[in-house]
């Protein structure tokens, strides 16, 4: 596989306060600075994005490991939080806990054991934490329920 490039195109209206237009494929959203870090918290901020970034490369991650693996009957769901902290006089990420919640029927001829392993495998092969790792921690707690 060669080189794949992807683009997002932006712009921004106003100072610090504005607010900033993204677009890519799939993508038209509004952003500005967090209320968090005392901007108006208009649409998405970057900290969000780069967290949904993490969230949708490591859902597509496990997604391909249950795939690969032919189990059925899974379906799962995953709530991400980044942790932010002051670093050497600097804002940087310190954290990305990703905490997926996965839904098996009770005839899936899986074990919950084995989904755990998986959501947990599934995090040290995504890209994206690959990327980011260098510079921020990664966990996963996972919760399996059969239903």
């Amino acid at each position: 596989m060669g080189s794949s490039r992807f683009s997002v195109n932006g712009s921004w209206q106003g100072d610090r306060n504005g607010t900033g237009h993204i677009q890519a494929a799939g993508l038209d959203i509004t952003a500005s600075v967090p209320k968090e870090f005392d901007g108006p918290g208009i649409g998405s901020s970057p900290e969000e994005l780069l967290i949904a970034a993490s969230n949708n490369c490591y859902m597509i991650t496990l997604a391909a490991m249950i795939s690969n693996r032919k189990i059925e009957g899974v379906s799962f769901e995953v709530v991400s939080e980044g942790i932010v902290d002051k670093i050497d006089g600097k804002l940087k990420f310190k954290q990305i806990n990703h905490k997926p919640t996965i839904y098996i029927n009770p005839d899936a001829e899986v074990t919950v054991e084995k989904l755990e392993e998986l959501a947990v495998r599934a995090e040290k092969a995504c890209f994206i934490s690959n990327t980011l790792r260098c510079s921020i921690e990664f966990s996963v707690q996972p919760k399996v329920i059969v239903k």
